[in-house]
């Protein structure tokens, strides 16, 4: 009977465990205008997923953004970690957002992580996004000149890929939770043409990918992703990638509950190219929004800045 007992305390401690450091609820799911649908694209004899959302009356012309989820997720859970936050953004703004699905457990970006296999097989992401864009450029009749993409933590650092090696595709893009790879951990193949603008925001108190750069992990046990440098080195390294002014224009702000905004821009003068480093000093492992926390595992969990406004505001600067 004691062992009985004893296994149902466990039980019990191992639920609250879970509850305080894992559960968070979802975000209330706001009324929308448009329509959320499911698609499949064949890519080199692979069947990749994917949703879309569009807004009603969505007109011809309008911009495509791709939001990437994270390690292990898929298109309804970066839905909910983002508050629903770019759907929101989509009808006030007319543009369509697509959330493509990894082959693997990780996209595979330009670190260790994206060696990643499947059933023996590492699908190509980059050209299935690729052969997306294509695809939704056509269906829907929207701008090949404005596409962007966001991703958060591994979904960010597939963002970075693309940025590197798709410059004539991706117009800006935005990192959320991740850095560059360190050099023996850098996979990528950068192009030789003028890059796209960059956005990252990241958390200066991130457990799983440090702000300061080290080695990828979860509590210094799990999910090792190789090491990384900084970001503010790795918005220098899109810096000097994009040939832009050496010294940022600085912004610095209060937020609530202690945590602090900074802003450090980098861009030519009178161009379009930009490169933007957003830190959330205090902040943990995530996207930043309003309308839902993230797990307290992720690190401290700030209600602001609004992470979606603030991404959307600095892809719609780099239309002419």
């Amino acid at each position: 009977m004691f062992g009985l007992f004893g296994l149902l305390a466990l039980l019990a401690l191992l639920a609250a465990l879970f509850g305080y450091f894992l559960y968070t609820p979802d975000p209330v799911l706001p009324q929308l205008s448009g329509t959320l649908s499911k698609g499949s694209i064949e890519v080199d004899g692979l069947t990749r997923q994917y949703r879309v959302y569009a807004p009603k009356d969505l007109p011809k012309g309008a911009p495509l953004l791709l939001v990437l989820h994270g390690s292990g997720e898929g298109p309804q859970q970066i839905r909910i970690g983002t508050g629903y936050g770019f759907e929101r953004l989509a009808d006030a703004h007319g543009f369509a957002v697509a959330y493509p699905k990894s082959y693997a457990f990780d996209w595979n970006d330009c670190s260790v992580i994206g060696s990643t296999q499947l059933n023996g097989l590492r699908a190509d992401d980059a050209g299935f996004l690729s052969a997306l864009v294509d695809k939704l450029v056509a269906e829907h009749g929207l701008d090949p000149a404005r596409v962007f993409a966001a991703g958060v933590s591994n979904g960010g650092s597939m963002a970075m890929r693309l940025a590197l090696e798709q410059p004539g595709r991706y117009r800006a893009v935005a990192a959320v939770a991740a850095n560059v790879p360190a050099p023996q951990n850098f996979q990528c193949k950068p192009s030789a043409q003028q890059g796209s603008s960059v956005m990252i925001m990241n958390g200066t108190k991130d457990p799983l990918v440090p702000y300061a750069g080290g080695e990828i992990s979860l509590l210094g046990l799990f999910y090792k992703g190789g090491p990384v440098i900084s970001s503010r080195a790795s918005a220098e390294y899109f810096t000097a990638w994009n040939r832009l002014s050496a010294t940022p224009q600085t912004h610095r702000a209060e937020l609530a509950g202690g945590f602090g905004l900074e802003h450090q821009r980098w861009r030519h003068e009178g161009g379009r190219k930009e490169v933007e480093l957003v830190t959330i000093h205090g902040g943990g492992h995530g996207l930043p929004q309003p309308y839902s926390q993230r797990p307290r595992l992720l690190g401290p969990s700030p209600m602001e800045p609004d992470g979606p406004n603030m991404i959307w505001n600095f892809f719609a600067r780099q239309v002419p």
